[in-house]
């Protein structure tokens, strides 16, 4: 590892192209940057300074070692920064990750109050779907995780709390031979038409959907807006998030169809890992502290209407 000073040296000659140059840069004298030069040559057993020209460059061997020299130097220096942060309670990095139903969009204003706190720790958010959100936590591909939809699973060593109710609609596009059906639909009635549903992000099982009746065929699209787009334009029919497809509801482009099995509100959860109250790192208890916030949780839950005009 080379020292600041000589790290310095190189960058003056590389830039500079003499000695003399350098050694003002540096402001030091012209013998002592010479003889800086030629030390670091015999360390080496290399020649770094090509003397043979007018104007004084480094070698390729010269410019290898103040290019690695430098990248080495940054990540010291980024290690030592993030030695500080774990230090005083801020965590490597923080991985979070959101159930589909959540809008990364709601959760912007969150992130950049975060960024405020200048507390170095990089954010990773991701989202899952279903089974999937819990079992990002258990495998360790998630240090929190919100919206995770069903009771909570018996993991050992996971703590959460309740961080609202979203509510469903039943709704097919006015196309849809449903839509001028009589209500309230019967489960066969609805079995006989293709589901929508997002696809299930579980890698330990075939995953799941909610309000598909056995034997029901079903298309399985990425996300929420795309479920509701698909639904849209015919293609299935399914529950959706009220809120949501708000929009689409007020113009028509979605038609609400009364069922005879309603489905009842998810409850939403937050989750994370921690054997005891109050071990969490600082930007995890700073994540927790917000989405206990009444406010941020109603936003979260309810979304936005991405159709909104």
């Amino acid at each position: 590892m080379l020292s600041n000073d000589e790290l310095a040296l190189l960058e003056a000659i590389r830039e500079s192209g003499s000695l003399s140059r350098a050694a003002a840069r540096l402001g030091k004298a012209p013998s002592t940057v010479s003889h800086a030069a030629r030390q670091l040559e015999e360390r080496f057993d290399a020649l770094l300074f090509d003397r043979r020209r007018y104007r004084l460059q480094l070698t390729p061997a010269g410019q290898l070692l103040a290019q690695e020299a430098a990248r080495l130097a940054l990540d010291v220096s980024r290690l030592s920064q993030r030695v500080r942060q774990v230090a005083s309670g801020w965590e490597d990095r923080l991985w979070i990750v959101t159930d589909e139903v959540i809008e990364f969009e709601t959760l912007l204003p969150v992130i950049a109050a975060f960024d405020a706190l200048e507390s170095g720790v990089p954010l990773r958010v991701t989202h899952e779907v279903l089974r999937g959100t819990w079992e990002a936590l258990r495998d360790g591909r998630a240090d929190l995780v919100v919206g995770a939809t069903n009771e909570p699973p018996a993991y050992q060593g996971v703590r959460w709390f309740e961080l609202g109710v979203m509510e469903w609609v039943f709704a097919v596009s006015p196309r849809h031979p449903l839509a001028k059906a009589k209500e309230p639909l019967g489960r066969d009635l609805i079995a006989s038409h293709r589901a929508v549903v997002v696809a299930d992000s579980s890698r330990a099982t075939g995953g799941s959907a909610y309000g598909v009746q056995g034997g029901q065929a079903t298309l399985a699209v990425p996300t929420m807006r795309a479920k509701i787009l698909a639904q849209r334009e015919a293609l299935g029919v399914g529950w959706l998030p009220r809120q949501r497809a708000a929009s689409l509801l007020a113009r028509g482009e979605l038609v609400e169809k009364k069922t005879a099995n309603p489905r009842e509100p998810n409850t939403l959860y937050v989750a994370w890992r921690g054997e005891q109250e109050g071990q969490e790192g600082r930007a995890l208890q700073w994540w927790l502290d917000q989405l206990r916030q009444p406010r941020l949780a109603k936003r979260l839950v309810q979304g936005l209407d991405p159709f909104a005009r």
